[in-house]
């Protein structure tokens, strides 16, 4: 008895230890898949970018570019494509500035050897030697080298016809790739500022100085880090922060110019929300300023005597406290919401049209999915917006600076009507397909009643393939949507690839496919995990047993 209740107890152990076994060797392959395929998902959108697209579409939009002339056009092309990440460029005054720094030429040297001529043959004895020197150099590193000979307007120099000299070469993709990739998380450290800072370390305190109120806040501060603030606390979500690590997209050079698409994303909109503040020199005034993202911004003290008044070193650089959410927080808010909605209305419905097959509620909701299906998205969400406004009174735009919650319920609601009828449609096939199975007739012979077949069973199997998308909204609420955001006005995530497509934004484009990518994966993850947790007949195991 005691070698039988033994047996009887370890076994749901062991079964559980070797389901557990199973599931973290499934999760590590799908990881290393998901992983190899968001690199893939990104190398092919690259070559897209870099490749197949015609790069003088970038300057369509570019106001800069038609008013450029003669060599002073072609430099300007050169310029912005290093930019945008065609290429690296490399002009000859910038290759005598390395030389200064290393030592190799002193200020004086370099002016006289950046005198080149008109044309090649009229260089200084100086100039010829460096601008050789430049040539064999680049030439040597696989570079292409463009010597542009002075315009001349009779006797004087056309407009933008001054005589360059530069090197230039198309970036690898896989040196592309692999930069971009390795430099998707940065992290700070005391030796990431090159200018002399002092003693250089980090520093602990249980007093946070940004707060003038002796209020207990732990901080960490660093000097020699470009960011100030590497860890604090205050009381906006999710309360505790850090700059040690930051997560950087791409940088975008006309959607948002020089900001990160991971902070075009995430930073806050609106109007600035002031404050009475104390600035580390003690002067008091009231301001937007968030001190806890201050970043280092070599001499901006010495060039600024705004900045002098207000701080004690070059940790000038701060981002500004705005009253809106940022663009994710938008369309996470009113994507999670429409989500809630729409499975707290879709599954239930589609439920009874199951149940009631062929009656009133099916009738009813087949025609409401065949509404849906057979609308344009654009002109059922014009519909709803004008019923919404004209006899509901409710706002047909979205407001920043309004506290009213009420202009979110027409993007919600009309975010959540296709979603509905999906919901609707699918489970009501999948309860139908489960009803008319014969392990359904087997029950019914073995004496189980209805009630206990379709809560036991039949409800069971036919969310299955629900459960599965659940993670997938959820996520995908980051995301936004396009049409609705745009319809509502909504400052959301949704519009920005579209936008940056328009625009020939290369670093958004990227950027914003990989944050695409790596929700898709986690999803797909996810939902396997939530859909074999449902239904334990799903094993994680590849073998057959």
């Amino acid at each position: 008895m005691l070698r039988e209740n033994g047996t009887t107890s370890i076994l749901p152990q062991l079964l559980k230890d070797e389901v557990n076994r199973h599931m973290g060797k499934y999760l590590v392959k799908r990881l290393l898949h998901g992983i190899v395929s968001i690199i893939l998902v990104v190398g092919i959108v690259m070559v897209m970018i870099y490749s197949m697209l015609d790069r003088k579409a970038i300057f369509a939009q570019d106001p800069v570019w038609s008013k450029q002339q003669a060599n002073q056009k072609t430099t300007y092309m050169y310029q912005k494509w290093e930019n945008y990440g065609y290429l690296d460029y490399v002009t000859y005054g910038e290759y005598l500035q390395t030389l200064v720094r290393s030592g190799e030429l002193t200020d004086e040297e370099r002016q006289s050897a950046a005198s080149i001529g008109k044309t090649a043959d009229k260089d200084s004895e100086v100039a010829a030697q460096y601008v050789a020197q430049f040539t064999d150099y680049y030439r040597s590193q696989g570079y292409t080298i463009e010597r542009l000979d002075a315009v001349m307007s009779g006797r004087k120099l056309a407009k933008g016809g001054q005589q360059v000299l530069f090197a230039h070469k198309d970036k690898p993709l896989i040196s592309r790739l692999w930069n971009y990739m390795t430099g998707l998380v940065l992290f700070d450290n005391i030796h990431k500022v090159e200018e002399d800072v002092g003693e250089r370390g980090l520093t602990f305190t249980w007093h946070d100085p940004a707060y003038d109120d002796g209020r207990v806040s732990p901080a960490i501060l660093g000097n020699g880090t470009m960011h100030k603030y590497l860890f604090y606390m205050d009381g906006q979500f999710p309360y505790v922060h850090q700059n040690l690590a930051t997560i950087r997209l791409g940088a975008s050079y006309t959607v948002n110019a020089g900001i990160d698409v991971f902070t075009t994303m995430t930073r806050s909109q609106g109007s600035y929300v002031l404050s009475p503040m104390t600035f580390p020199t003690g002067l008091q005034e009231e301001s937007a300023d968030d001190l806890h993202t201050a970043t280092f911004q070599a001499g901006s003290r010495e060039n600024n005597p705004v900045n002098a008044d207000r701080f004690t070193d070059d940790y000038t650089n701060v981002e500004t406290v705005k009253r809106g959410m940022s663009k994710m927080g938008y369309s996470f808010v009113i994507g999670i919401i429409s989500v809630a909605m729409a499975y707290v209305l879709g599954v239930p419905i589609g439920i009874l049209m199951a149940r009631n097959k062929d009656g009133f509620i099916d009738k009813l909701g087949t025609l409401y999915i065949v509404f849906i299906i057979a609308v344009p998205s654009l002109a059922y969400i014009f519909l709803f917006k004008a019923v919404g406004t004209s006899v509901f009174g409710l706002p047909g735009t979205f407001d920043m600076e309004s506290d009213s919650k009420l202009m979110f319920i027409l993007p919600i609601v009309s975010l959540a009507l296709p979603s509905v009828a999906n919901l609707m449609k699918w489970m009501r096939r999948y309860m139908i397909d489960q009803m008319n199975s014969d392990y359904v007739k087997f029950a019914r012979s073995g004496g189980l009643t209805e009630g206990e077949i379709f809560t036991k069973h039949i409800m069971k199997n036919a969310a299955i393939p629900i459960v599965h998308g659940i993670p997938g909204s959820i996520l995908g609420s980051m995301v936004g949507a396009i049409i609705t955001e745009r319809i509502y006005v909504v400052p959301g995530a949704g519009n920005l690839l579209t936008e940056a497509i328009n625009k020939y934004d290369n670093g958004v484009i990227v950027g914003v496919t990989l944050f695409y990518a790596v929700l898709s994966v986690v999803s797909i993850i996810l939902g396997d995990i939530l859909m074999a947790t449902v239904d334990p007949r799903i094993s994680f195991s590849t073998k057959d047993r």
